[in-house]
Formats: C-alpha cells, structure tokens, sequence
C-alpha cells in the first residue's frame, strides 16, 4: 500500500505506483513514469547488428557510484518527479543524484549499490528468493502516491508535523475516517482500506465521516498511515469529488468487550497455570489414619510406651479422639492411653535438663579455650612489641619493620575482639547470678501472699492428679479381675500377686493423698491468718484515721472560741495591734506545721497545686514529692494537707465506681477570710 524511501515495492502491491523493471529477464525499452505519462527509452542494442547505435556500459567506480555525474549516463529524464527518479536509480543500484549532481537521499547507503561491470540484483527477480536487507530506522519513509481502480490517494507534505491523533484505547479495532468527499460511496471506502486488512464493517455517515471496523488490531496502524493524504474521485476536481482524510482511533463498545473478554481469558489461563504450579509444588499429604478397633487400640498402647514411635501413635490418639471414637465403651481404653502419654512428660523434662547441661557445659568449654586462646595472643602480642624495641628495631630492614607493624596492629584487633567477647559472656553471667541472688525485701513482702496462693493451687492440682492416678487404678483392678475370672487357674497365681502390688500402690498412693490434704489443710489455715491480720490492720489505719480528723475539728473550735474571747476583753483602741499580733502568737504555740521539713512540704505542694488549678490526686502529689525525696509517703502528705484546711482543701467528683478525691489550693481564699 505504501513503499519506504530506498526501496521498491513488489510485484503483489495492489494499488501502488511501482516499476515493473527486471534487468535479468527483461528485453524491453527501459520506462520511467513521469506525472504527465510521457516516457523516455532506450532500447539495448548490445547484441545488435548496427554496432554504431550500440550503449556503451558506464564503469561505476567500486566506492559505489558517490562520484558519478549525469554524464556517465547516455539517457535524458524529465525531474518533475523527484521520487520516480530516486526509485529507478536505487533498483540500478546507483545513489540517487539530482541534475546539479546533489544527492536526492542524504543517508543512501552505499553497500546496497551496484558493484563494477555486475548488473544490480533485484531481490523481486524471478527464480531468486532474496530477502531486502532491513530498514535502518532513521532512514525518512517516503509515502508515494496510491492509485485505486475509481480514486487516487495523494501523499501528505513530508515537511508537516504528523496528523495528531487521540489516546489509543485498549482492543482498539475501530478507526475514525474524516474529510472524505461528499459523494465516496461505501464501496469507494472499501476498495481505499481493504488494503489495510479485512473490514467486518463500516458504518457511515452523511457528513463526510465514517467508522471502519477491522478483524484485528495491527490493521490499525496500517489505516492510521493514510492520514493526511488527499483523495480525489476519478479524475475529476471538483469539490464534491475531493477530500483530505484524517484518520484516528475510536472508541467502540464491541472492541472493548471483546478485549476485556480477551483479558479475563488469558487471567483464566494465568491462574490455571499458577494452580498447577502450587500444586506441583504442594507436599505430599500424610499417610491416612486407621479406624479405631479393639486390635488398634492394643498397638497404639504398645507405641504410646515406646519413646521412639510415642510421636506416630500421639498423632493416632488425637485423631481418634477428635473423631468422636470416645464412648462409654472404649473410655477406660482411651484414659489408659492418655495416662501413659502423661507418663512422657517427666521423660521431657529430663531431657530438657540433659540438654541445658550440655550446653552449659558447651559454654564452659568455649570461655576455657577463649581464655587460652586471648592468652596465647597476649604472648605474640609481646612479642611484637618486644621487636619493636631499639635494641632489635634498628638491624631489621624497612620491608621487615612494615610487615612487623602491620602485623602487630592485626594481632592486637583480633585479641580485643575477643577480649570483649569474653568480657560479655562473664557480664551476662554475672548478670544471671545477681538475678537470680538479689532480691527486694519490700517485693518479697507483696509476694507472700501470692506464694501462699500458688502453693494451694499447685497442691490443688497435685490432689487432682493423684485422685486420676487413683481411679486409673482402681479401673486396671477392675480390668485385672475380670480377666482373673476368665483367666486359667495356671496364671491366678501371677494375678494374685499383681492385685497384692496395686494393693500396696494404692495404700501408699491413699497415705501421700491424706498427707497432701494435711498439708492443703494447713495452708488454708495459714491464709486464713493472714487475710485476718490484714482486715485488723485495715481497721486499725480508719480508727487513726478518724481519730485524726475529731482532734483537727477540736483544734479549730478552740482556736474560735479564743479569737472571741479576747476580741471581747480588749478595747477597741488595741484591736488593730492585737489581731496582728494573735496570728504570731498561734503560729508559735499552736501551729499545725510542726517542723521546717513541713514548711518546705506545703511551699512545694502549693507551689504544684497552683499549676494545677483543678486539682490532683494524693498519688499524683506523692509521685511528685517521690521524685525530690524517696521517703516521703501517702499517710504522712495527707495527714498534713488535712491539717491545713484554709490552704488545702478536698473535693469529690465523679459517681460511682469513677469517683475520685481531688486536693485543690485554696490559700488565696482562706487568706481573705481570716
């Protein structure tokens, strides 16, 4: 449909101008095609009879014909159309040279040219099955001129910018065609874009426009080629029969479903294809688990007592169990089983123990060759430093003195290295024993209680088990005399002697248990005593408490009652001298801060209740005295706070569980008031 700059097209392009020249086969006059149809030729008279009207064969020089002039050539060609021009002298295999002997293609590449005395091959002659050589992709693509049966298509200026086009949209199939003559037909449409593919439709309309639908999405880019050129209906020039196509995407319902059903397969695909990938990378399922039975239940009994199938039968019981295999039936064989798996823990914790030891012994034997190891670096280290030393230093070489400190510098890293390595094992040590040794006497006390606690509990837990163990015996007896009744007389003797030594078990087993409940006994009581003491404490600490607050209450009514009795005995003339000397003397002999430490206390907790205006809580003052002083504590800062009540004062807020004792800063008012 359209040919590129240096090539021609071949003999299959429906629709294009191309040159129909074969120098191997053909005997014809050489034609050029010039726009106004005249031709030049020449016919070839080599083999002729008249030798003076003979050609003579022009000598290309091997650079590739770069120098040749119009000269050399015994023809005459109209230029009216440069790009005949180039054409017909690239398929001579010559560089394409205008008449002022300037070269038409700037980037012609000289290896594809004619060599000297060989005819250029045509890679369209028949017989030969050559491919072109590729494009080189900054080589300018020369659009020619297109001739249909009823139009002929008009190449673009090749200096104007490409015709813009919009977003391409996803499966896009369907293009936009504008600027057609009014009177193109559907048919005329049709015979233009069918070179670009096949058409499944086209839809037009009466204002010049149309939509052509193609069979697939590389037809696309071939149609959007024709945009820009200029169409002409036959050979007529009126308007009606002329047009300027501008060709661009579309966007159409059909294309876009099609491609979204194009996706969702190809994700079908993906996820298939990922699903047989886990699946071959799945591991294999383990073996099935058999069904319980009397026999199965035997042999799952002997694997649970030996410690190197105990796993393989663990995973049986469960299974039975969580089948729903647990019966009225089959529950003494399941608690027997269960039973002996417990039997499995105490084996655990022993190898647990085994294993620390090991390691703790691993540990030792890796600080004792550490140590040797640092001491045997402490030695070279000596040695270097020793070599360093004048009296030696001064009859060693320099390449011998380099390489002395050089290797006295790593030899000191690498001993620090593992000097600190074995200063932190010794420091996590350490770390370990004073854990383990230093304790707070003041948390040894919180502890008591819950000591005392978790002692009941895990003696609760010990009678537990042991009343399980008693009935997974008393249910063996049971299994043991039933079988004696079916048992031969041979073996009741094996059985007598057996029931004599669970006998014996139980009544050790029954003597531990009244033990246990002694001792469970005991403990109860001495909780008991505790709790006791706590609640005598507790009220101890309200009756102070209460006491506290009627003396504080009698402070104040005689501190009234003395203001109003010598308000009365003294004139009026001494009043003013007299309240300002009452306060002195009331502060001196009756003065709720007792102290200089008090003193500070109160500055320190006006000073913070004054930041905070809507009050603290008591443990909020404390944690902040704490900081100051560690020995300050709640009682003693409440106790002196309730005493000043014309500089503190208490209040409540919230309701119920969230009720809350907030202390506030009231000096400034108790001032006016006294």
């Amino acid at each position: 449909m359209f040919v590129e700059s240096g090539r021609g097209a071949g003999p299959g392009a429906g629709g294009l101008n191309h040159l129909s020249f074969d120098p191997a086969s053909n005997s014809k006059s050489l034609q050029f095609g010039s726009p106004s149809g005249a031709c030049v030729s020449e016919s070839p008279t080599e083999n002729g009879s008249d030798p003076s009207k003979r050609r003579k064969r022009t000598n290309i020089p091997p650079d590739g014909g770069r120098n040749l002039n119009l000269d050399s050539i015994s023809m005459g060609l109209p230029m009216s159309d440069p790009t005949a021009w180039a054409t017909a002298m690239n398929n001579l295999g010559m560089a394409p040279m205008g008449m002022t002997g300037q070269p038409l293609l700037p980037d012609f590449d000289p290896a594809l040219g004619m060599m000297t005395g060989i005819p250029p091959i045509n890679p369209m002659m028949p017989g030969l099955g050559i491919v072109p050589p590729p494009i080189p992709p900054d080589m300018p693509a020369v659009k020619e001129i297109i001739h249909c049966k009823s139009c002929t298509l008009f190449p673009p200026n090749p200096h104007l910018p490409p015709p813009a086009t919009r977003e391409r949209p996803p499966g896009c199939k369907t293009v936009f065609v504008g600027g057609l003559p009014e009177n193109a037909t559907e048919e005329i449409i049709m015979e233009v874009f069918e070179q670009c593919g096949e058409v499944i439709a086209i839809r037009k309309s009466k204002k010049n426009f149309c939509h052509i639908r193609f069979a697939e999405e590389f037809m696309v880019d071939k149609a959007l080629y024709l945009s820009g050129y200029r169409i002409r209906l036959g050979s007529s020039t009126d308007k009606k029969d002329t047009g300027r196509l501008h060709v661009d995407f579309a966007q159409a319902r059909d294309d876009l479903y099609e491609w979204e059903c194009k996706q969702r397969m190809l994700a079908r695909e993906e996820r298939h294809r990922r699903r047989l990938e886990e699946e071959r990378f799945h591991p294999p399922s383990p073996p099935p688990v058999v069904h319980y039975s009397d026999h199965e239940c035997s042999i799952v009994a002997e694997k649970l007592k030996d410690e190197t199938k105990f796993s393989e039968a663990v995973q049986t019981l469960l299974t039975w169990i969580e089948r729903g295999e647990v019966n009225r039936r089959t529950a003494n064989n399941f608690y027997s089983m269960i039973q002996s798996a417990n039997s499995h823990i105490r084996r655990l914790v022993n190898e647990k123990a085994a294993h620390e030891k090991e390691m703790e012994e691993a540990k030792e034997k890796f600080k004792l060759a550490l140590s040797g190891i640092l001491v045997q670096f402490e030695q070279i280290v000596a040695v270097y430093h020793s070599a360093s030393k004048q009296k030696a230093w001064d009859h060693f070489t320099k390449a011998q003195r380099k390489n002395i400190s050089v290797w006295c510098k790593q030899a000191e890293e690498i001993r620090n290295i593992h000097n600190d390595e074995l200063m932190g094992i010794r420091r996590e040590e350490e770390m370990e024993m004073s854990d383990e040794e230093i304790e707070d006497p003041s948390e040894m006390k919180e502890t008591d209680e819950s000591a005392l606690v978790s002692q009941v509990e895990a003696l609760k837990e010990e009678n537990d088990s042991l009343r399980w163990q008693l009935d997974a015996y008393r249910n063996e007896v049971e299994l043991l005399k039933q079988e004696h009744g079916k048992a031969s007389r041979d073996e009741d003797t094996t059985k007598e002697q057996q029931l004599k030594l669970l006998q014996q078990a139980l009544q050790g087993m029954q003597q531990h248990l009244l033990k246990v409940q002694d001792e469970y006994k005991k403990k109860e009581a001495e909780l008991e005593k505790v709790k006791e003491d706590k609640l005598k404490i507790e009220t101890l600490l309200e009756t102070l408490k209460e006491q506290q607050s009627v003396a504080n209450e009698e402070d104040k009514e005689r501190d009234v009652t003395d203001g109003q009795g010598n308000e009365s005995s003294m004139p009026r003339v001494c009043a003013c001298s007299q309240e300002k000397e009452c306060p002195v003397e009331k502060t001196l002999s009756n003065s709720p801060v007792k102290s200089e430490r008090e003193a500070l206390l109160v500055g320190i907790i006006s000073t913070f209740l004054h930041v905070h205006p809507f009050g603290a809580s008591i443990e909020y003052i404390c944690s902040y005295l704490q900081r100051l002083d560690s020995k300050i504590c709640t009682t003693e800062v409440e106790v002196l706070m309730t005493r000043l009540q014309t500089t503190f004062k208490q209040e409540l807020s919230g309701v119920g569980a969230s009720l809350e004792k907030k202390w506030k800063f009231c000096g400034f008012d108790g001032l006016k008031m006294t």
